[in-house]
């Protein structure tokens, strides 16, 4: 039985930047809230295996819709973070390699700018000028100086400031409340699963998959990156069905330090590295910045990413219960999008019109033609 003396408003499991995001947007609403973890620290899962890009994509429309709108919703945030969040508006530059990839430039070009996102083409001298550690001879880049970064686990604890925090692995969810595997159970008018990749061990019948990636970071460098730097190839190999990718991707933090990624695996239940990916992701950034090859990495860690089939997160209520939702399935997008999710989430909840359509991430969309 749900125990009534300790009940809330709602009751979110998952402390990551997803979850604290969907706390900090009830709670500033006026409902009572707690939060359900099991590590040692709030953001430990994803949220701090992830890069923390806070960046507006293009793969699908209600792609953009969402990293649009959320990546406002951290522009907001950004001054009130503290020192530890990091946050830095560094910019996207995306590189193309080739002729076929500058014209993928122009066309992302023509989709941000008619939807009123500031874009620069540049073109193989523009880049060299923008990233002088980049190798010459590329084709050209899209710079997007909105996009940003920032440290997610540091913006999850400054966003669960002042709300409960329940410790334990939740091992039931219903639309009445949760239960830990210690045996205490507490009572909520709704619960709220935010467990990213681990969804399926609460809610199987959803189709999410966890998403393995590596990433490295060095030693501090300050000065030898600009942007957040990404291949345009990235976009195919990141969707890919694959057993694994990778793709070069490095971003530049605020200590002066470079983070490196990435690759995809799925089908990969272990978070033990895998070196052979390591060496495979590092030689792809290599090609991109030979002068990589130079610096000196000192930790490369895994993490698991919650991927859906159309990639596209779930938010809403789960089908088929009452009372009991989800905000999931953000793949590597969990950063750039938690601010609008938890805005979305909370819209549904208490029945207020949203600023996008929320229908493209209702958990009870069709699969059928992504299978």
């Amino acid at each position: 039985m749900f125990d009534a003396i300790h009940s809330f408003d709602v009751i979110l499991v998952g402390a990551g930047i997803v979850g604290a995001a969907c706390a900090r947007e009830l709670a500033d609403s006026g409902l009572k809230v707690a939060v359900c973890h099991d590590s040692d620290t709030v953001g430990a899962g994803a949220t701090a295996a992830g890069m923390g890009h806070i960046a507006v994509m293009d793969d699908s429309d209600a792609q953009f819709a969402l990293t649009n709108y959320s990546q406002s919703l951290w522009w907001e945030l950004a001054g009130t973070l503290p020192p530890e969040a990091e946050f830095a508006g560094c910019g996207s530059l995306w590189v193309a390699a080739d002729d076929e990839e500058m014209a993928e430039v122009h066309r992302k070009s023509e989709y941000y700018s008619a939807r009123g996102v500031a874009v620069d083409v540049l073109d193989s001298g523009g880049v060299a000028k923008a990233e002088p550690n980049l190798r010459r001879g590329l084709a050209g880049g899209l710079r997007l100086p909105a996009d940003a970064v920032s440290y997610a686990p540091a913006v999850a604890r400054k966003l669960l400031t002042g709300i409960q925090l329940l410790r334990g692995r939740v091992v039931s969810a219903t639309s009445d409340g949760i239960e830990f595997a210690s045996g205490e159970s507490y009572f909520a008018g709704a619960v709220v699963l935010a467990t990213g990749a681990d969804l399926p061990r609460l809610a199987p019948e959803l189709p999410v998959r966890p998403r393995k990636g590596h990433l490295l970071i060095t030693d501090r460098y300050p000065g030898y990156l600009n942007h957040q730097i990404i291949e345009l190839g990235y976009l195919k190999s990141a969707h890919s069905e694959d057993a694994d990718s990778v793709a070069f991707n490095v971003q530049p933090r605020v200590t002066g330090q470079l983070l490196i990624g990435s690759s995809r695996q799925l089908g990969v239940d272990h978070a033990d590295i895998d070196h052979a990916i390591l060496r495979r992701m590092l030689a792809r950034a290599v090609e991109y910045m030979p002068g990589l090859a130079s610096l000196n990495g000192i930790r490369a860690w895994t993490g698991f990413r919650a991927s859906t089939p159309d990639n596209l997160p779930l938010i809403g209520l789960r089908p088929g219960h009452r009372s009991l939702y989800v905000a999931s399935g953000h793949e590597g997008l969990g950063i750039s999008t938690s601010l609008g999710t938890a805005k979305l989430l909370a819209d549904a909840m208490l029945g207020r019109p949203s600023a996008i359509p929320r229908e493209p991430y209702d958990p009870s969309r069709s699969f059928n033609h992504h299978a």
